[in-house]
């Protein structure tokens, strides 16, 4: 690419604490094929704890796109506002700090954001890889990959072909969309993409998810992060849902039915029909995890992936179905939304 016939971009990386991750997805950034003249990589830290700061600072001293924002508001939203704020580009690229990015991924996400129809956000296909050696980190990882565990979510689970999806991983903009659809709603600590999606296809804009650009994202390390993660995913869905006036998508509702099923096996013990009923969903649900846990075990050859790996899924779907649960209480009697982000 040629730097006269390009876009300047600004790459937005929310960042805390996150030292044993910047290293390598710097060394991504730096080896990309974009023009270097014509890019701005903002690190926007929320006031990091550990090394972070330390590490983004010393690389600022030698590269000079590289630029450390400080976000004393700590969350995502903020941090994402911020960045768009100092911004100089005339493209947004959003970036997380847990992932790696091949050398060609900022010039194909603005070559598609040009070439697709009405495209306002595109993205690639999330590669979820253990953080560490860990039979955990391993289970962990096949599990926020498999359509067992997510469903549809094509960037996740990966997909053929380029589609219109309803959102996608981090994310690549014309700035210009932000002045007419607006920044990113900062009360939602969680969800912040999916409300911001959503605000773009009410307004006719198309999401597109590219397949052959794939980013390696390293997974949190233990299930109690996950478990909270997923349930702060869970809390605030209602939430963006009653922002957007409608649901955007069916699959949300799945995991809290489940969680309400599952909690009902009480009073299901007191029927003898309902017990059957109940008993085959909860045996059925329990055979498709051990199954799949045993296939991985066989493939990976790591044992603990069979009885790791159900335990992993129903952590996921129990946490975000009672999370739901908990954001539909929220937003009916207008409770507050204020949770700890574990990023």
């Amino acid at each position: 690419m040629q730097g006269s016939d390009v876009a300047m971009i600004s790459v937005i990386c929310p960042i805390y604490n996150e030292e044993k991750y910047i290293d390598k997805c710097i060394g991504s950034i730096m080896e990309q094929d974009y023009p270097k003249d014509d890019m701005e990589v903002l690190f926007v830290d929320g006031m990091s704890t550990d090394g972070t700061r330390g590490i983004i600072a010393g690389y600022a001293k030698t590269v000079p796109y590289i630029r450390l924002i400080d976000n004393p508001r700590k969350t995502v939203p903020f941090a994402m506002n911020a960045g768009i704020d100092a911004a100089g580009g005339d493209i947004i690229i959003r970036l997380d700090a847990h992932a790696e990015y091949g050398h060609d991924y900022f010039s194909m996400m603005v070559k598609y954001l040009d070439e697709l129809p009405n495209a306002e956000n595109v993205g690639g296909v999330c590669v979820t890889l253990p953080c560490n050696g860990t039979d955990t980190a391993a289970a962990i990882a096949v599990a926020l990959s498999h359509p067992f565990g997510m469903g549809n979510s094509y960037f996740r689970t990966g997909t053929d072909s380029i589609r219109e999806v309803d959102t996608v991983p981090f994310g690549c903009f014309r700035k210009e969309m932000f002045e007419k659809t607006g920044l990113y709603d900062t009360e939602l600590t969680r969800n912040q993409d999916d409300e911001l999606n959503g605000r773009i296809i009410k307004n006719g804009g198309k999401i597109y998810l590219i397949p052959s650009v794939r980013i390696k994202y390293f997974a949190r390390d233990k299930i109690g992060k996950v478990r909270r993660m997923f349930w702060q995913y869970g809390v605030f869905k209602p939430l963006v849902n009653k922002k957007l006036g409608a649901p955007a998508t069916l699959r949300q509702f799945v995991p809290p039915l489940f969680a309400i099923f599952a909690a009902c096996g009480v009073i299901a013990w007191l029927y003898t029909p309902a017990t059957i009923v109940w008993s085959a969903v909860m045996l059925l649900y329990a055979a498709t995890a051990i199954y799949i846990g045993i296939k991985e075990a066989v493939r990976q050859r790591r044992k603990a992936l069979a009885w790791l790996l159900p335990y992993v899924f129903a952590n996921i779907h129990l946490a975000y179905g009672a999370g739901y649960i908990a954001g539909i209480y929220k937003v009916i009697f207008k409770k507050s939304f204020n949770v700890k982000s574990n990023r």
